[in-house]
């Protein structure tokens, strides 16, 4: 569903200095002042510089703990709410978990794929490309589907633009490359259009997070940007000054909702335990709770023909 370096572990004194320091950048520039364009546009360039100047650092592997791999969340006191959720997860799981946090859904990719963590919250699309190794755990419940959609978005102020074509020529902000709604769903539209993506845009750029994509195209970095849907409607009711600098011009079909996954030799009886807990949330108050703030109903099992059409996306663009 969201695209923050976090290692949270029960010890606090686990808690990797750089991957902390991350997590205060973010937390600092949501709660920036967003008064005038002017300082919008430094607090996001001012972040923007410190995410790309941090370094990554290695997993602890550490065979009793659970490890679940995540990309930022969107919320403003992301490190209160995953040490809620954490200690919610051990609680149900009766063993220790430690959230694996990364700026990116690559790096998520390559330690889910080399069994370095054991589940990850990542995107419809590389679960689409890697999918003969990544086991399908569980979908996101959203307004009671496992459903979500792209949004294409352009500056409030912008009246002109109202579909892809207006864009041409313009600046364009990506997500992650990783990213359905952030990335493929665009290059599809410009494919299926006749157009090549590569050259219709005059510059495109990485916010690496959906909240970002919506922060640039407001500040005026950016003409135009694809972003989640359910992240900017979630904005749209927690932080209503974020979208209302935006106006959307295209809403995609619908897809299947980004899913958890598991490693590849996670053990069927390991794997059908957590699928139990995410799908038993609703029904726990403390639980129920950590759903509200996310704004998700609940969790299904889910089917992988819910991620066809990312899939067919994905080959009519030759990136599968």
């Amino acid at each position: 569903m969201l695209r923050c370096n976090l290692l949270r572990t029960r010890n606090v004194a686990e808690i990797e200095a750089g991957a902390a320091d991350f997590a205060l950048i973010i937390i600092a520039m949501n709660a920036g002042d967003y008064s005038s364009a002017g300082s919008r546009r430094r607090t996001f360039l001012r972040s923007a510089l410190a995410v790309a100047a941090m370094p990554l650092l290695p997993v602890r592997a550490e065979t009793s703990v659970l490890r679940i791999g995540l990309t930022p969340v969107f919320l403003d006191d992301q490190l209160s709410f995953l040490t809620r959720w954490r200690v919610w997860l051990e609680r149900r799981l009766k063993r220790p978990v430690v959230f694996v946090q990364r700026g990116n859904y690559r790096e998520v990719l390559d330690l889910i794929r080399g069994s370095k963590i054991d589940f990850a919250w990542i995107c419809g699309y590389p679960y689409v490309r890697y999918r003969h190794e990544l086991r399908l755990v569980a979908v996101p419940l959203w307004r009671g589907r496992p459903y979500y959609q792209s949004y294409l978005i352009v500056p409030a102020d912008d009246r002109k633009s109202n579909s892809l074509t207006d864009l041409r020529g313009k600046v364009f902000s990506y997500s992650d490359p990783d990213s359905n709604s952030g990335y493929l769903y665009p290059q599809y539209r410009l494919t299926a259009m006749g157009e090549n993506p590569t050259t219709f845009f005059s510059r495109n750029f990485f916010t690496w997070g959906h909240r970002k994509v919506v922060e640039a195209v407001g500040v005026g970095l950016a003409d135009g940007g694809a972003v989640d849907g359910y992240v900017w409607e979630t904005l749209a009711e927690t932080h209503p000054a974020l979208t209302r600098s935006t106006r959307i011009i295209e809403r995609s079909p619908e897809f299947g909702h980004p899913p958890f996954v598991a490693r590849p030799d996670m053990s069927a009886a390991g794997l059908q335990r957590f699928r139990a807990v995410l799908l038993e949330m609703p029904a726990d108050a403390e639980g129920a709770e950590l759903l509200h703030l996310l704004r998700l109903d609940g969790f299904v099992a889910g089917q992988p023909s819910l991620f066809d059409e990312i899939a067919r996306m994905a080959a009519r663009v030759r990136q599968i």
